[in-house]
C-alpha cells in the first residue's frame, strides 16, 4: 500500500474533483460523511457534548461539516472556530453558512477569548490543521492545543493531529524545528484514503494514537499511477511473493540454509535461528557452531546437520557446507579471534548472506569491511545496533535518511526492528505493521534472521525474502495474541507454533 505525501494527496483530490467530476465541497461532505459515519458507530457511549475545532481552511470544513452531520443524529455539540487567520477557504465559508442554518452557532476562539470547558465524559474532534504545515501553532493557538491536550476526554482527529509535521524524507531540519508542546495528542487518527508516512514513526505514537484509514473516494486509478518510495506491506503485497509448492517438489528443491553463530553460553540463539529456517520450509539445514554447541543442536533439532569449529567460540569458519543462503552473527560474541575470523571470512565469501547481532558488531567497529558484503546483502540491526553503523540521528526523519543512505552506499538491504519494522533497499522503503510488544523479548531476532535465511534458501528473492519473513513473523505474535496468549508470556520458541497459521491465511 502506497504511503502519499501532502502534496501527492493534494494532486489526488485535484484529480477526483477533475476526473469523476465533483465538486470540492462534495467532496468535502463525502470525506466528513464518512468520518461522522466511522464516530458514530464508535461512540458505544452517548457522550454529554461532542466539541468540534476547526481551523478556517479545509480541514476545519471537515469539522464544520461533522458537527452538522452529528447535530442531525442527535448529538450534542459545541463547535468552535479557531481564527488563526482572516482568510477562510471556500469551502469552509460554505459549510460554515449550512451549520448556522441549523440554528447552530459557533464559537469564535479568538486572540483575545480562547478559553472552553470539557468534562471527561465529553469526545473532542480536532479538525484545526490538515497535511500543509510547515511551522508550528504559535501564540492563541497553540495555548488553545494545550488546552485540549490538558482535557482526560478522548480525542478524534480528522485526517491528521494539528500541530505533527506531515514530513517527508529529507525534511529533517524543519520537522525539528516543530514545537512539541503545540501538537494535538489524539487517541484516534481519522486518515482519509492512504496513509501518511508520520503515522510510521515510532516518537509520534502519542500524537496520533490509533489510525484508521478511511475511503473518502478519491480516485483510485490515479493514486495507482503515483509513483511513490514508500510503502505499507499488507497482506495483498505478501500474497503475491508466497510461491506454492509443487506435488513433485523434493527436499532438494528448497534450498539448504546455514545458520553461523553461537558460542559459550550462547548457543540458544543459534538454535532458534536454525528452527526457524526449518519451519519456514527450507529443504535443509545445517548449523556451524563452537565445539560446545554441538551436543546441544544435536539434541534440541535433530532434523539439522552441525559443524564445529572452536571450544568455546568460532574462529576458522571453515564450513564444508555447500549452503544456497547463510545466515551469520546469532550469539557470536566479538572476540579478537572470532572478529579476526570474521573479517576473514567476509572477505571472501560471496554466498548470499543475513547479516545479525555480533556480526553486525563486529562490522561497525570495522565498517571498511561492509565493502566487501555481497550485493543485497540483509542485514536485520535493530536501533542501537543501526546507530553503531551510522551515528547518531536527532529524529526519525533523519534516521530514516541515513538508512536510504546507508543501504544506497553498500548495495544491502537493511531491516531496522522495532515497531513498524521498515525494510530498505533501492531508494524505496517498506514499513510491516504486523506484531506487537509481545516480541521484544530475547531470541525474536535470532528467529527473524533464520526465517529470513530459510526462505533465501528457497530461491526468494532478498528483498521478497525480508518482507515476507518480517511480515510472517509479526503477524505470529498477533495471531497468538488473539489466541489468548498474553505479551508477558510470550517467548521467541512460541513464534514457531504459529508460523503454520500464518502461511495458511496467505
Amino acid at each position: 500500500m502506497k504511503i502519499l505525501s501532502a502534496k501527492q494527496i493534494y494532486k489526488a483530490d485535484q484529480a477526483t474533483i477533475k476526473n469523476f467530476p465533483i465538486l470540492s465541497v462534495d467532496l468535502m461532505e463525502q470525506a466528513a460523511g464518512v468520518c461522522t459515519e466511522w464516530i458514530s458507530h464508535f461512540l458505544t457511549n452517548f457522550p454529554d457534548t461532542i466539541h468540534v475545532f476547526c481551523g478556517v481552511g479545509n480541514n476545519g470544513g471537515d469539522g464544520l461539516v461533522i458537527a452538522r452531520k452529528l447535530l442531525q443524529l442527535g448529538f450534542k455539540v459545541n463547535t468552535y472556530i479557531v481564527n488563526f487567520s482572516n482568510d477562510r477557504s471556500h469551502d469552509f465559508s460554505i459549510n460554515y453558512e449550512r451549520l448556522t442554518e441549523l440554528d447552530h452557532k459557533p464559537i469564535d476562539l479568538t486572540e483575545n477569548n480562547y478559553t472552553f470547558e470539557i468534562s471527561n465524559s465529553e469526545l473532542i474532534i480536532d479538525a484545526i490543521f490538515g497535511l500543509g504545515l510547515t511551522r508550528s501553532p504559535q501564540g492563541f493557538v497553540k495555548l488553545i492545543i494545550q488546552n485540549i491536550n490538558s482535557k482526560k476526554a478522548r480525542a478524534i482527529a480528522i485526517d491528521f493531529p494539528s500541530g505533527l509535521p506531515a514530513g517527508s524524507i529529507g525534511d529533517s531540519d524543519i520537522v525539528s524545528k516543530f514545537d512539541d508542546e503545540a501538537i494535538i495528542k489524539a487517541d484516534i487518527t481519522l486518515t482519509f484514503q492512504n496513509p501518511k508516512l508520520a503515522f510510521l514513526l515510532t516518537g509520534n505514537e502519542i500524537y496520533y494514537g490509533e489510525w484508521y484509514l478511511l475511503d473518502i473516494g478519491l480516485d483510485q486509478n490515479f493514486i495507482d499511477k503515483i509513483d511513490t518510495n514508500y510503502h505499507i506491506i499488507t497482506k495483498k503485497e505478501i500474497k503475491k511473493i508466497y510461491k506454492p509448492r509443487s506435488k513433485f517438489s523434493h527436499k532438494g528443491t528448497f534450498g539448504h540454509s546455514l545458520l553461523i553463530g553461537g558460542s559459550f553460553g550462547k548457543i540458544g540463539a543459534v538454535v532458534l535461528a536454525s528452527k526457524a529456517a526449518l519451519k519456514i520450509g527450507s529443504g535443509l539445514v545445517s548449523a556451524y557452531v563452537p565445539k560446545c554447541g554441538y551436543q546441544i543442536l544435536q539434541t534440541s533439532i535433530p532434523e539439522v546437520m552441525t559443524e564445529v569449529d572452536d571450544e568455546k567460540e568460532i574462529q576458522f569458519f571453515n564450513f564444508k557446507t555447500n549452503p544456497n543462503a547463510l545466515g551469520i552473527g546469532m550469539g557470536l560474541g566479538t572476540s579478537s579471534k572470532t572478529t579476526d575470523g570474521f573479517i576473514k571470512f567476509i572477505k571472501n565469501n560471496s554466498i548470499p548472506l543475513v547479516i545479525d547481532a555480533d556480526a553486525l558488531n563486529i562490522l561497525s567497529k570495522n565498517k571498511e569491511q561492509l565493502l566487501f558484503i555481497p550485493d543485497k546483502t540483509i542485514l536485520t540491526p535493530h536501533p542501537k545496533e543501526f546507530e553503531r553503523l551510522v551515528g547518531k540521528w536527532k529524529n526519525d526523519y533523519e534516521k530514516l535518511e541515513k538508512l536510504l543512505a546507508f543501504s544506497s552506499k553498500y548495495n544491502c538491504i537493511v531491516v531496522l526492528k522495532g515497531a513498524n519494522t521498515v525494510i530498505a533497499y533501492d531508494q524505496k522503503l517498506y514499513f510491516n505493521r504486523t506484531g506487537n510488544p509481545a516480541l521484544a523479548t530475547g531470541g525474536t531476532g535470532d528467529v527473524l534472521t533464520g526465517i529470513i535465511t530459510g526462505l533465501m534458501a528457497q530461491g526468494y528473492k532478498p528483498l521478497d525474502a525480508a518482507i515476507f519473513a518480517v511480515y510472517i513473523h509479526g503477524r505470529t505474535a498477533d495471531i497468538a495474541i488473539q489466541n489468548n496468549f498474553t505479551m508477558e508470556t510470550f517467548t521467541a520458541s512460541d513464534i514457531f507454533d504459529f508460523i503454520a497459521e500464518v502461511i495458511k491465511e496467505i
